[in-house]
């Protein structure tokens, strides 16, 4: 079985070494590669590249955002992991600019953790399921664009995202399930995606919301 290659960048050293910890016992895990801050970080990539990086937010010397945007303009095939506070809902909408593939709680347990990194390596995103709870979409407007989303659409989109269930979002809009699910079949249909999380990603990569 290949090995999933793994780099941790952390400024704290006993949190890094923690996570080090966990993955080792992990079937299929290979830490290759950790650092405390990004410069360090780009230099390694200048020889060599994990598949999957756990990338801190705030860091010293350079934070994860700025590091991420470098790393992958090296190498943009690679997946990148935030890991996060719950209370870094600043940062969401920069990080996902930037690049990265999804975020983790830092309090998170070692299963999640591991299905974080599988979910990202084999193409897909992943958000932790409180920080799906926590995030509210503070701006909602129209993009431009051949498909971009109706005005419905947009509503039906905020709920789907905040994990609300066809029925939940009938009640809301006063519309009909039939009507719900034709919204929805749309949104995915116009997003190309597969999941909540990536819908996520993707609304905000198109400006269709922003996190604070």
């Amino acid at each position: 079985m290949k090995q999933i290659k793994i780099a941790i960048i952390d400024d704290h050293d006993l949190f890094r070494e923690g996570i080090k910890l966990v993955l080792s016992q992990i079937e299929g895990f290979e830490v290759v590669f950790d650092a405390s801050n990004g410069n360090i970080f780009i230099e390694f990539l200048h020889h060599s590249f994990p598949d999957v990086v756990l990338m801190d937010i705030n860091m010293p010397v350079i934070d994860g955002i700025e590091t991420t945007r470098k790393a992958l303009e090296l190498h943009p095939e690679m997946n990148v992991i935030a890991l996060t506070m719950f209370s870094d809902t600043t940062h969401y909408t920069q990080m996902i600019n930037a690049g990265i593939k999804g975020f983790i709680l830092k309090k998170s347990n070692k299963f999640e953790l591991q299905q974080a990194i599988n979910t990202v390596y084999s193409g897909g995103n992943y958000f932790s399921q409180e920080i799906l709870q926590k995030i509210a979409f503070q701006s909602v407007h129209f993009a431009s664009g051949p498909d971009r989303l109706t005005r419905r659409e947009l509503d039906v989109l905020s709920f789907v995202c905040k994990g609300f269930t066809s029925q939940e979002i009938s009640e809301r809009l006063f519309i009909s399930i039939k009507t719900v699910e034709v919204h929805r079949t749309n949104i995915f249909r116009k997003s190309n995606v597969r999941n909540i999380a990536e819908l996520i990603s993707w609304a905000i990569k198109n400006n269709y919301f922003s996190i604070e």
